[in-house]
């Protein structure tokens, strides 16, 4: 669904002499709180109600002359398509400044309400290289951040994009690389750092510099000798160029995101990434069906009271293809272990999978299959394997261990993304860098990873702190885009009593916890982590999972603060789905249904904390009653505890 441009209100040409305009250029957001002053240099200096917020330094290594030849600004209003996001459509007003520098490049700078954005361009039809980008953010002294650091100390840009925040002050941060989003509380409001429309181009870094409260950017290079490590067929950078990027003919570089937000509740709902991207490259999204997929690897193929031996087999997964079944749901994953990963071999199930038997099984019963692959053996043998699999009758894939994101890997992603889209197969990226709005671009990848999902509580340590990062990620991580991660444990464990378990996970928090994940995060295509013989025992807990949507039409934070505790409201039609998450400490929340149409009767289930879950995690409790608008809910979530409220609209 291609972008539409509603208004352009004005268009103004300046053409840089003597006086300011020579010097510096003030762009003012819609609302007029947010304004960002370009320099010659280039710095932009960025306030809101006329306050400092941040100042950025900005360059490319292939600029030569940063003088402002001329400045063209416009007010445009933009309605954004926006199947699989949080709301369907979004409707987006700017002030941009387009402003000519030497040697073919420019710069690009947008106001919004929401925040400040800017990007370099070239018009050049030769080749560029850029051998570095610099875009050092300066803020305030005494300014708090929580970052994100690389879990790899020797090769900081080769990992998962995976890790808790830490917050500190600014001045004190680890002389370590950060990967993005990056939030930092600047006087009376936040700026999250992120990127969008990343296309060809290394994912952005950030770092302490030494002295003040300065964040520096910094790229992976780009990659000139690949490798292999011995499992998976997983490849690696092994040796790199003197550069991070090149390129041919005239281009746009990322988006540089500062979203600017006064409540920690307009967090989850910034929606600058998404629509700075490029639109929609596929054309018909019809085909694309979003749903929840039933897992197998969390729960370790943990099957109990079967006549066959659980595993990679073509019997265990007839039965998670019956479990999806019986309850609607539309898609089982066969994850590592279908063909032989070792070997990156691809083309080929192992003998235990009968692979055309499955995909004609679940066919009859009504659930796809989606299939688990490497980044790199995929993009190895794309066009045969998406041939070959779409054809048996496959869905989707996920795909895993791209753990990078320099600019070859970048392109793979859109690649990837490109190819399954003609063989009409969506994507779940998973061991993937933060999101950059690809998935407006090719609506196709429903899902990312990037976070610090529910696969760590299969190796976590007792001090990990889940329910604080659970009410922490969707305020930062979750304004790039879409998280897969993977919620639905039946185990759950108090803060006391939890326990680390290979095979046979525990989550940190009560049921009611994980319940609250499905509808707290942006997620089209969300995993039931658990074994279908753990779920088989609590039906009536199934259902209530499985009648939860996978797509929506508006979405409210009602409450919250970053670290503690958020409140969600998700309208699918005229009902809605409300759900609620704690950290550690235990918390009474009275909600008010005053969002709802005056006057409208409501049928409403309550699924809470039971009275003993903090002792039993697993303890929670259902009722039902009819409600109005304007009414209020006293809820009672316990350490590490959550809620859902379903608002069904009385026909």
């Amino acid at each position: 669904m291609m972008l539409r441009q509603l208004l352009t209100i004005v268009t103004l040409l300046f053409i840089a002499g003597s006086g300011a305009t020579a010097k510096d250029y003030t762009v003012c957001s819609p609302n007029g709180k947010n304004k960002v002053t370009v320099s010659n240099g280039i710095t932009l200096s960025i306030t809101h109600n006329d306050k400092t917020v941040v100042k950025v330094k900005a360059g490319l290594s292939a600029l030569s002359d940063v003088q402002f030849s001329s400045v063209r600004t416009t007010k445009v209003t933009e309605t954004i398509s926006a199947p699989f996001y949080r709301q369907q459509s979004l409707t987006m007003t700017y002030r941009q400044a387009d402003l000519k520098l030497g040697g073919g490049f420019g710069l690009q700078v947008r106001a919004y309400d929401e925040g400040v954005a800017y990007r370099f361009y070239t018009t050049n039809k030769k080749e560029t290289m850029i051998v570095d980008e610099t875009a050092d953010f300066l803020f305030p002294d005494h300014s708090k951040a929580w970052l994100a650091y690389s879990t790899n100390d020797q090769k900081p840009f080769a990992m998962a994009f995976q890790n808790v925040y830490e917050e500190t002050l600014l001045s004190e941060a680890k002389n370590q690389y950060a990967f993005l989003p990056a939030t930092i509380q600047s006087g009376d409001v936040k700026v999250t750092i992120l990127e969008s429309d990343l296309r060809s181009y290394p994912g952005m870094f950030l770092k302490k510099t030494q002295g003040g409260a300065v964040l520096s950017a910094a790229f992976a290079k780009y990659p000139k000798k690949m490798a292999y490590y011995s499992w998976r067929g997983m490849s690696y950078v092994d040796e790199t160029e003197h550069f991070i990027a090149q390129s041919t003919g005239a281009r746009t570089y990322p988006w540089r995101v500062m979203a600017i937000t006064e409540k920690d509740r307009e967090m989850p709902v910034n929606n600058l990434v998404y629509a700075l991207a490029t639109p929609n490259q596929i054309g018909d999204t019809s085909w694309i069906k979003p749903g929840k997929v039933a897992w197998d690897w969390w729960n370790d193929w943990n099957l109990k009271g079967v006549d066959f031996k659980a595993g990679i087999n073509t019997r265990t997964y007839q039965y998670y293809i019956d479990f999806a079944a019986k309850n609607r749901i539309p898609y089982v994953v066969l994850d590592e272990g279908w063909y032989d990963s070792a070997k990156g071999d691809i083309m080929n199930p192992i003998a235990n999978i009968d692979l055309q038997l499955l995909i004609d099984y679940g066919r009859q019963k009504g659930v796809g299959i989606v299939l688990w692959t490497v980044f790199n053996v995929l993009d190895e043998h794309l066009v045969e394997a998406c041939g070959k699999y779409a054809k048996m009758g496959i869905k989707g894939w996920k795909i895993d261990f791209l753990d990078r994101n320099d600019q070859t890997a970048v392109e793979m992603a859109e690649r990837l993304a490109k190819t399954c889209a003609q063989y009409q197969l969506f994507v779940d990226y998973h061991g993937y860098f933060t999101p950059t709005g690809m998935n407006r671009t090719y609506p196709n990848i429903l899902n990312y990873e990037g976070v610090f999902g529910m696969e760590e509580a299969r190796w976590a340590k007792k001090e990990t702190d889940m329910p604080k990062y659970d009410v922490t990620f969707p305020f930062i991580r979750m304004m790039a885009g879409n998280v897969d991660f993977t919620p639905g444990a039946m185990h759950n464990g108090t803060k006391t009593n939890w326990v680390e378990c290979y095979e046979n996970p525990v989550s940190m928090g009560t049921r009611c916890h994980q319940l609250a994940c499905y509808v707290i995060h942006d997620s089209p295509f969300t995993m039931l982590c658990d074994a279908p013989t753990n779920y088989e025992q609590e039906p009536e807990y199934v259902n209530i999972i499985t009648s939860i949507p996978d797509t929506w039409e508006e979405t409210k934070i009602l409450q919250g603060e970053m670290g503690s505790y958020i409140v969600t409201a998700r309208r699918k039609g005229n009902d809605w789905y409300v759900a609620g998450q704690t950290n550690w400490d235990e918390r009474e929340i009275m909600l008010s249904l005053d969002f709802l149409p005056a006057g409208t009767a409501y049928h409403t289930t309550i699924v809470t904390d039971g009275i003993n879950a903090n002792h039993n995690a697993e303890d929670y409790q259902v009722e039902t009653t009819s409600l109005v608008s304007g009414e209020q809910i006293r809820l009672k979530l316990a350490s590490g505890g959550g809620f859902l409220v379903k608002i069904m609209h009385n026909e």
